[in-house]
């Protein structure tokens, strides 16, 4: 597990020609991000052997370990049972927080887009063009019981009235 989140350090650079000498640095940064997302204890162990949840955790570990301005996520929990992805939704919060990166997300879920972001594009079918522009005035931090408020619910049903017709 550490390995791989070490490897874009391996591959891009500059990090590319500073891995070997900063190699302390890089491994105390990626075990930090391990950590942060409840994987602690679990660094030497293969990626076949950890959950899917637990997979999904490395793989963004993986991406912000080179700490980008931007994290780009496509259907990240798609695969995953609900409360793993409710789960993980809080850890993307709490890392968003923490790092102060911009998330860009890919979702279906009209769930998760309401949970985690601030705004929420609605796009059409083929061709793809944005149909709706939501502003999620929810307060941060949000925990997963905003997802039974009212409010949480009337957002999803305003965006849902979007999907699959002309507007």
């Amino acid at each position: 597990v550490l390995d791989n989140v070490l490897l874009p350090l391996e591959i891009v650079q500059p990090h590319r020609s500073r891995i070997r000498r900063n190699r302390a640095e890089y491994t105390a940064k990626a075990e930090a991000l391990l950590h942060q997302v409840g994987l602690k204890g679990f660094t030497g162990k293969m990626p076949w052997e950890l959950s899917g949840g637990m997979q999904q955790r490395t793989s963004i570990c993986r991406a912000l370990v080179h700490e980008p301005e931007i994290l780009m996520l496509d259907e990240p929990f798609g695969a995953l049972d609900a409360f793993t992805r409710e789960e993980l939704w809080q850890a993307l919060r709490d890392i968003q927080q923490a790092r102060k990166v911009t998330v860009m997300l890919v979702t279906h879920d009209l769930r998760e887009a309401v949970f985690l972001a601030d705004t929420v594009y609605v796009m059409s079918n083929r061709p793809g063009k944005v149909v709706k522009v939501q502003q999620i005035g929810l307060p941060r931090p949000r925990d997963i019981e905003v997802t039974y408020s009212q409010e949480f619910q009337d957002l999803v049903h305003e965006l849902r009235s979007h999907i699959g017709g002309k507007h």
